[in-house]
C-alpha cells in the first residue's frame, strides 16, 4: 500500500562529504552535482544521472534516465544501494536516512546510494496526467453498500487506467520489477563494483530478490526487510494483506482500550471496535468538513497500521472528533487524500504480473475477504482496481530463487500487516541459503527505523562482516508507544 520508509523522517549525527566530481572513469562514469529541483534530496546529498535501455531486449534502442543520489565517501570500500519500497516510491533522500542511521563503523565502510526507479520522480517519469478531477473528497465509501457505489468506484478505476495509457502508453509496458533490477545492475557497473550490496524495504525486497535471481554472481551483502511473498501474484498478495491488516487493527483497538482514560474510545478491544464502526457510519452520513467521510477514515486507519508510532495521533484525532473538534481528523485525512493517484505504483503493479479482467472475480474475492477483514478488503481492492482495466500487457514475473543465489539476510516483524510473515517464510524457503530474523510486533520496516536494538545488531553485523546468523532467529518487539 505504501513503502516502509515513506512515513519515516530521521536525522543523524554524521556529516556529509564534499561533492565528488565523478565516480571512476569510463563509459558509465557518474558525474555528481546538486540534485534536481523538486526531488526529495536533503542537504548533503548529490545526484548523478545514468542512461539505461527502456527495453532490455533492445539495449541499443531508446534510452531513459535514472537519477541517483549518494552520500558518504566515494572512496569507501563498499557501496550500499537502498530502495525504500513502493513500488514507485522515490528513492532520492533514502540514502541519507540510512547513512545517518548507521553506526559510525558501518557508515565508514560504505557510501550509500539510492535512486528514483524508472518511471518515478526525477528519473524518466510515468504520468497519468491530472487525476485530481477523477477523485473527489469525500470519496464514495470504500465498502459499497449497493451496486451504485461499487459502480462509481469502478468507473473511477477505469478512467484512471485510460488516462494513464493516454499519457504514458510508450513507457508502461517496460515498468517492471525485472527491468528495475536490470537497472540496478547498470548502477553496480557504473560504480565499478563486482558485487551489489543492497538494502531493500517492503517492495524493495521483491526488487532485491529479483536482482539476486537474475544476477547471482554479482549479488553481495543483501538485506531484505519486511519481506514480500515471492509465491503470490500482486493480485493475490492484497488478499494476504487483508486479514493481516484486520489483525493489526485489533491490536490497535486493544491498545486504545488500555488507554481509555486518555482517549475514551472504550474499555475493551470490542468496545473500541464498536466505537470505530459508529464513527465510520457517522462520517459516511455526515462527512467532517464536507470532505472527510468513511473512506478517508479508512485510509487513515490503514496508514497507521504500518507503524504504531502513529497510533496515539490517530486515537487522539478520533477522540477529539467525538467531542466535537474535527480539526485533527481533517488535517490527518487531508494529508492522505491528495486527490491524485500514484502512477508509478500502478505502472509496476499492473504490469508485473497478470490481473483478472473480469470484475466478477474481483467482486467475489473481495466480498469473501471482507468477511474476515471488513475494514480493509474493499479499501485494498480499490487501491489496485485500475489494474482490471490496464492497457499495457502484463509480463511474466521472474520466479524468485536459485541455488546460485548467495546467502541473504531477511528481517521481518511477526505481525507486519503490509508484508505478512508468511511471505518472509516463503522467501526464506525460496532463497535456501538465506537466514530469517523475526521480531515481535508489527511495525513495517525494522532495520534502523524501529528502534529495535536486536534487529539492528543483526543488520549491522552482517553489513560489517558479511556473516549471517548461524540459524534463523527471533528478536523481541520494540516497546509499544
Amino acid at each position: 500500500m505504501t513503502s516502509a520508509l515513506a512515513l519515516v523522517a530521521l536525522a543523524g549525527p554524521q556529516a556529509a562529504h564534499a561533492a565528488p566530481a565523478a565516480a571512476h572513469t569510463g563509459p558509465a562514469a557518474l558525474h555528481w552535482s546538486t540534485c534536481p529541483a523538486g526531488s526529495q534530496a536533503p542537504r548533503g546529498t548529490y545526484c548523478a544521472t545514468l542512461k539505461v535501455p527502456l527495453d532490455y531486449a533492445r539495449p541499443g534502442g531508446r534510452q531513459i534516465t535514472l537519477t541517483l543520489s549518494m552520500i558518504g565517501d566515494l572512496n569507501a570500500p563498499r557501496t550500499l544501494v537502498v530502495n525504500p519500497g513502493g513500488p514507485g516510491e522515490p528513492g532520492i533522500g533514502t540514502e541519507k536516512l540510512v547513512w545517518a542511521s548507521l553506526p559510525e563503523k558501518v557508515g565508514a565502510a560504505y557510501n550509500v546510494v539510492s535512486f528514483d526507479p524508472r518511471g518515478v520522480g526525477a528519473s524518466t517519469p510515468v504520468s497519468c496526467g491530472d487525476t485530481t478531477k477523477l477523485i473527489k473528497h469525500p470519496a464514495t465509501p470504500a465498502t459499497p453498500v449497493n451496486a451504485a457505489q461499487e459502480q462509481a468506484r469502478r468507473t473511477v478505476a477505469r478512467k484512471v487506467a485510460e488516462q494513464c495509457s493516454a499519457h504514458a502508453e510508450d513507457l508502461l509496458p517496460y515498468m517492471t520489477t525485472a527491468n528495475a533490477a536490470r537497472d540496478m545492475d547498470r548502477i553496480r557497473g557504473a560504480f565499478h563494483r563486482d558485487k551489489l550490496d543492497y538494502l531493500g524495504y517492503s517492495y524493495g525486497t521483491r526488487l532485491g530478490a529479483t536482482y539476486a535471481t537474475l544476477f547471482p554472481a554479482h549479488t553481495g551483502r543483501m538485506i531484505l526487510d519486511s519481506v514480500v511473498d515471492p509465491t503470490a501474484s500482486t493480485y493475490g498478495a492484497q488478499f494476504e494483506q487483508d486479514p493481516a491488516l484486520q489483525h493489526r487493527a485489533d491490536q490497535f483497538f486493544a491498545w486504545a482500550a488500555d488507554k481509555d482514560a486518555t482517549y475514551h474510545l472504550g474499555t475493551s478491544r470490542a468496545k473500541v471496535s464498536a466505537t470505530w464502526d459508529a464513527v465510520r457510519r457517522n462520517l459516511a452520513a455526515h462527512p467532517a468538513g464536507r470532505r472527510a467521510g468513511s473512506a478517508e477514515l479508512d485510509d487513515l486507519l490503514a496508514s497507521a497500521m504500518y507503524t504504531d508510532q502513529f497510533w496515539s495521533d490517530v486515537a487522539q484525532n478520533v477522540s477529539d472528533y467525538r467531542r466535537g473538534d474535527a480539526s485533527g481528523l481533517l488535517g490527518a485525512t487531508d494529508q492522505l487524500a491528495s486527490g491524485a493517484v500514484d502512477p508509478a505504483r500502478l505502472a509496476y503493479n499492473c504490469v508485473d504480473d497478470a490481473w483478472p479482467r473480469d470484475w466478477a472475480a474481483w467482486h467475489r474475492d473481495t466480498a469473501a475477504a471482507a468477511r474476515k477483514a471488513p475494514l480493509f478488503a474493499w479499501l485494498n481492492t480499490w487501491y489496485s482496481a485500475p489494474c482490471a482495466y490496464w492497457k499495457a500487457p502484463a509480463t511474466k514475473p521472474v520466479k524468485i530463487g536459485s541455488v546460485k543465489v548467495p546467502p541473504i539476510l531477511l528481517l521481518q516483524a511477526e505481525d507486519d500487516p503490509a508484508t505478512p510473515v508468511v511471505g518472509a517464510r516463503r522467501m526464506q524457503k525460496a532463497l535456501s541459503a538465506s537466514r530469517l530474523v523475526v521480531a515481535g510486533g508489527g511495525n513495517h520496516g525494522q532495520y534502523l527505523f524501529d528502534g529495535n536494538a536486536c534487529m539492528d545488531r543483526a543488520g549491522n553485523g552482517y553489513l560489517l562482516t558479511g556473516k549471517l546468523p548461524a540459524a534463523n532467529a527471533t528478536c523481541p518487539a520494540s516497546p509499544a508507544p
